[in-house]
């Protein structure tokens, strides 16, 4: 798979607003599927599977089973990568601007 393929998966996950709420809950410690329902009673169980699939196969969640339990567990580096490719030189940028602006209006030493 190209790496295009595997940053559009990431964006259709970010893209929802309640997949990101589930990474936010995953953000501390990795939860049970159980307590990810709980934390959001507005959705049935089924919803939030479907939502937590989406995330796995984007390499945002990744899954282990311990007895009857599914833990999901943040993987943060595919968007790692996104800031690296998107955010990162942009906000370098943005910092040398400000930097440049700064000294331009500072008064001369003299």
């Amino acid at each position: 798979m190209s790496s295009d393929d595997e940053d559009d998966r990431v964006y259709k996950a970010l893209a929802h607003r309640k997949r990101r709420a589930l990474l936010d809950c995953l953000k501390d410690a990795p939860q049970t599927t159980g307590a990810l329902c709980e934390r959001f009673p507005e959705m049935d169980r089924c919803t939030v599977m479907q939502h937590l699939k989406v995330l796995e196969e984007a390499d945002l969640v990744i899954v282990r089973r311990a007895g009857r339990e599914r833990w999901n567990h943040l993987n943060a580096l595919p968007i790692k990568g996104i800031h690296d490719r998107w955010i990162g030189d942009y906000a370098r940028y943005a910092v040398s601007l400000i930097d440049q602006l700064r000294r331009d209006l500072e008064p001369e030493a003299g």
